[in-house]
């Protein structure tokens, strides 16, 4: 029988029954465990957004290992930082994280997958990457095709992508805290567990996680899209409901 709806949008919203389902029946010893436990946080990546969620994580009591192509760089930023921060190289960040943040320009992604390899395999991975046509080439055309979460699991083939922090500025990353649960963090992935280990970092660095879906989704999750901007949780549940 045709129902009418697309299916691309009937798939689109399976996937986002199943994560959502998933999420709410992992057992609450888990999720409790999740929450209260102070993280190893490797950071791919450390420019404005990777250094601004990084230093927050760190002064919320995680242990953060700052890492990209310049490791005096990265040394600076940690001991500027201070407690709860150091810096390595993007392998030993990958070797150190029990949950890594990849945040570097999207045509490096294919690189990061190739040099980490196996490290990548079973770690949280909280996809902060952006494709830009201009920027990215013919791999940032085609990840906005695919779409981003989607493209961004074939370049880091077995790690348990989470995409978030896609589509707020990264000057305000650092302020959410402030205000905690004021500003709604989007985030699609699927992964139940991962998603709640996710879930609970962006809590702890003051926004309120929304999931928007599995990681089909994550192509709205990126600036110049509807979700993009500051939003409370409500807000951005109201425009994701919209979306295909």
């Amino acid at each position: 029988m045709n129902t009418g709806r697309p299916k691309h949008a009937r798939r689109a919203f399976l996937q986002f029954t199943a994560a959502s389902l998933a999420v709410a029946s992992l057992p609450t010893f888990a999720q409790s465990v999740t929450a209260g436990t102070k993280l190893k946080i490797g950071i791919i990546g450390s420019g404005n957004v990777g250094s601004a969620l990084g230093t927050t994580w760190a002064k919320s009591g995680h242990t953060v290992m700052f890492s990209s192509l310049d490791l005096e760089k990265d040394k600076a930023l940690a001991a500027k930082v201070g407690s709860g921060a150091r810096a390595g190289t993007s392998r030993e960040a990958a070797a150190f994280g029990d949950v890594l943040l990849i945040a570097v320009p999207y045509h490096a992604l294919p690189a990061v997958g190739k040099d980490l390899g196996a490290l990548l395999k079973g770690k949280v991975v909280i996809d902060a990457c952006n494709p830009f046509e201009q920027r990215d080439g013919e791999l940032g055309v085609k990840a906005r095709e695919v779409g981003a979460g989607l493209m961004s699991a074939q370049l880091l083939p077995g790690a348990r992508i989470v995409r978030g922090f896609n589509a707020i500025g990264a000057a305000r990353m650092g302020a959410a805290w402030q205000e905690p649960g004021k500003v709604g963090m989007p985030i699609a992935g699927d992964d139940a567990q991962a998603i709640a280990t996710a879930s609970n970092l962006i809590r702890d660095i003051g926004y309120e996680p929304v999931l928007i879906g599995g990681l089909a989704m994550g192509r709205h999750l990126q600036p110049r899209e509807p979700l993009a901007g500051e939003r409370s949780a409500d807000e951005i549940r109201k425009i994701a409901a919209g979306l295909k």
